[in-house]
C-alpha cells in the first residue's frame, strides 16, 4: 500500500550553542597582538555590528553541536532515535572529508536511518530541509531529522601578514560557531508550501575555504576563509530581489503575511542594507548577529528556534537563505 502524502512540514525545533564566548574585542586583540598590525580598537565591531560569538572547544566537533540539538529535538518531540527513517547532515562544515558526518551523528544517537550528508555553504540547512520534504512527497521516507552542526570559527586566521590579505580574511572574522535540528515530516494543515531558488555558480570564486578537496588537499593556507565580502554583497543585492519578487507572485503573501522574515545574517550592515532593499518591515527579523555572529547554515536554525514558542497555527514563516557559490533560497512554511 503506497501512502499519499499532501502536506509536509517542519514539526520541532532545536539549536545548540558552545559554552565558550569570545568577544570581537578581544579577537581583534589576539589578532592584531599575533600581526604586529596596527588595527584602530573596535575596528571588527564596527565594521561587523558583531559584539560577541560562541566557539566550540578544541575539542568539540561540528557533529557535537548537531548531536545535541538533535537529542534535544527528539526529547521535545517525545521520539526515539529508531522513529528516524532519514537522517540528514546538512551543513558547510564536516568532521572529516571521508565519512559523512551524518554516520557520527548517527552512531551518537543510535538511530538505523538512510544517513548522508548534504553541503551547500550557508543554505545547506535549507537545502537540507528541502531535500527531507521532497523525500517525503517522493515516500522515500517518512520522518526525517535534518541536523547541522557549524564550526567556522576554525577557518578564521589567526594571524595576518599585511592589510592586503587583512581585507580577503576579513569575512572570516564574522563567524561564531552553533547547531540546529529539525524534524521534517507529513502534517494535516499547514506545512512547507512554496520553496524557490536561484543560483549563479560563475561566482563560486568569490568566497569560501578551498582546501581540503583535490584542489588543495593539504596545507594550512587554503584552510582559512578567503573572499572579497564586498563582491558578495554586490552580487545578492543584483539577484536577490527577483526571488523575492517570484514568491510573492506565486503565493500572494506580502510582508504582512508573515509573523517572521528569518534572513542568514553575515553583518549588520548587510542586514540594514536588506531591510533596505527589500522593504522587509525590521520588527519581522529575529537579529541574532550581535550576539552570536555569522553561524553559517545554523543561522536559520537558531532563528526558527528562538521564534517557535511564539509562533500560532497559521502563522508564516519566510526563509531567505544566502550561501557563497552563490545561491540563494526562499521557503514559506506555515505553522500546522
Amino acid at each position: 500500500m503506497t501512502l499519499t502524502v499532501a502536506r509536509v512540514g517542519i514539526t520541532a525545533v532545536a539549536s545548540s550553542l558552545p559554552g565558550r564566548e569570545v568577544t570581537t574585542a578581544d579577537l581583534q586583540a589576539r589578532v592584531a597582538a599575533a600581526s604586529g598590525l596596527p588595527l584602530p580598537a573596535g575596528t571588527f565591531a564596527q565594521t561587523t555590528g558583531i559584539d560577541r560569538r560562541r566557539v566550540a572547544a578544541d575539542d568539540e566537533y561540528a557533529s557535537d553541536l548537531a548531536i545535541t540539538a538533535a537529542r534535544r529535538v527528539l526529547a521535545d518531540a517525545d521520539l526515539d532515535a529508531l522513529d528516524i527513517d532519514l537522517l540528514l547532515y546538512a551543513s558547510a562544515t564536516r568532521d572529516m572529508v571521508e565519512p559523512a558526518t551524518a554516520h557520527v551523528v548517527q552512531a551518537a544517537l543510535g538511530s538505523r536511518a538512510h544517513a548522508l550528508d548534504v553541503t551547500n555553504a550557508c543554505n545547506s540547512f535549507l537545502n537540507g530541509i528541502d531535500l527531507a520534504r521532497s523525500m517525503i512527497l517522493a515516500g522515500r521516507a517518512r520522518r526525517a531529522l535534518v541536523v547541522t552542526g557549524e564550526t567556522p570559527t576554525r577557518s578564521m586566521r589567526p594571524r595576518l601578514d599585511g592589510m592586503a590579505q587583512a581585507r580577503t580574511a576579513f569575512a572570516g572574522y564574522t563567524f561564531g560557531d552553533a547547531g540546529a535540528a529539525v524534524l521534517v515530516e507529513p502534517v494535516e494543515a499547514g506545512g512547507i508550501v512554496d520553496v524557490d531558488s536561484e543560483t549563479y555558480s560563475e561566482h563560486w570564486a568569490v568566497g569560501g575555504i578551498f582546501g581540503g578537496g583535490s584542489r588543495h588537499p593539504r596545507g594550512d593556507e587554503h584552510t582559512y576563509f578567503t573572499g572579497n565580502g564586498h563582491k558578495l554583497r554586490g552580487v545578492f543585492e543584483k539577484i536577490g530581489l527577483g526571488l523575492l519578487e517570484r514568491v510573492a507572485y506565486r503565493t500572494g503573501f506580502g510582508w504582512d503575511d508573515y509573523a517572521k522574515v528569518l534572513v542568514h545574517q553575515v553583518t549588520v550592515p548587510y542586514l540594514q542594507r536588506f531591510v533596505e532593499v527589500a522593504g522587509v518591515p525590521a520588527g519581522k527579523l529575529e537579529l541574532t548577529l550581535p550576539e552570536l555572529g555569522n553561524v553559517a547554515s545554523a543561522t536559520l536554525g537558531v532563528q526558527l528556534d528562538r521564534v517557535r514558542p511564539g509562533l500560532d497555527p497559521g502563522d508564516r514563516v519566510l526563509f531567505v537563505g544566502l550561501g557563497g557559490g552563490v545561491s540563494l533560497m526562499t521557503m514559506v512554511w506555515e505553522v500546522s
